[in-house]
């Protein structure tokens, strides 16, 4: 693949044509090793990329920069976009990946820039996982959008999350909403992360498509 970011690849155990994706976008001062433990249970039945930001934040990296938490800096953040879904684009291309099952999960940054490609990539992008996020308004009033009547969006809060407000939570999960997706809105009695009652809904609402044993 041509892109410039850094990854991990993992294939399934069979090779196959048209099979599903898992794409994971990590948090602030994250890598690409992140997410991996959360689609533990997905390896080998699809692949899964998992992408390094491109931005060094210590002790890791990040998607975009910011002045103040919840307003991105548009120009990075514009470009971000861009290459993410060019990425996603030309593994779909060059690993003849099944269009119907294309997933993309994110934490923190990551998922602010999973829910903007949900919004930017429509149905091309069957499910959106959601850990901890936000839509900044400039992406929910000036850009682009695509049909999701046949997007399913989750997306998940801690009720106690002082990085990223509750609220910001909620409003990701209305305008969604307000845009035709399937979206499951799940809050839990934590802070800013992902915890075990978390993972398991995460897992099954990818498994209904991509099938795993999950028990």
């Amino acid at each position: 693949m041509q892109s410039p970011y850094t990854f991990i690849h993992k294939a399934p155990a069979v090779s196959a044509e048209k099979q599903p994706a898992i794409f994971l976008l990590h948090g602030l001062g994250s890598n690409e090793q992140d997410l991996l433990q959360l689609v533990k249970a997905f390896e080998g039945h699809c692949h899964i990329f998992s992408l390094q930001g491109p931005i060094e934040h210590r002790p890791g990296y990040a998607f975009y920069t910011f002045e103040e938490e919840g307003f991105p800096t548009r120009e990075v953040f514009d470009k971000v976009i861009q290459f993410t879904q060019a990425l996603i684009f030309e593994a779909i291309s060059e690993f003849d990946l099944d269009m119907e099952k294309i997933y993309v999960v994110g934490f923190n940054q990551g998922a602010v820039v999973a829910q903007t490609l949900a919004l930017v990539m429509g149905s091309a992008i069957r499910g959106t996982v959601a850990l901890s996020g936000y839509i900044p308004e400039f992406v929910a009033v000036e850009y682009n959008k695509l049909p999701m009547d046949k997007s399913r969006i989750f997306i998940s809060h801690g009720e106690y999350d002082f990085d990223f407000p509750f609220k910001w939570g909620e409003g990701s999960a209305a305008f969604f909403k307000d845009s035709g997706a399937d979206v499951t809105f799940k809050a839990y009695p934590d802070g800013h992360g992902v915890n075990e009652e978390n993972l398991k809904d995460l897992i099954a609402f990818i498994a209904s498509d991509i099938p795993v044993n999950v028990n």
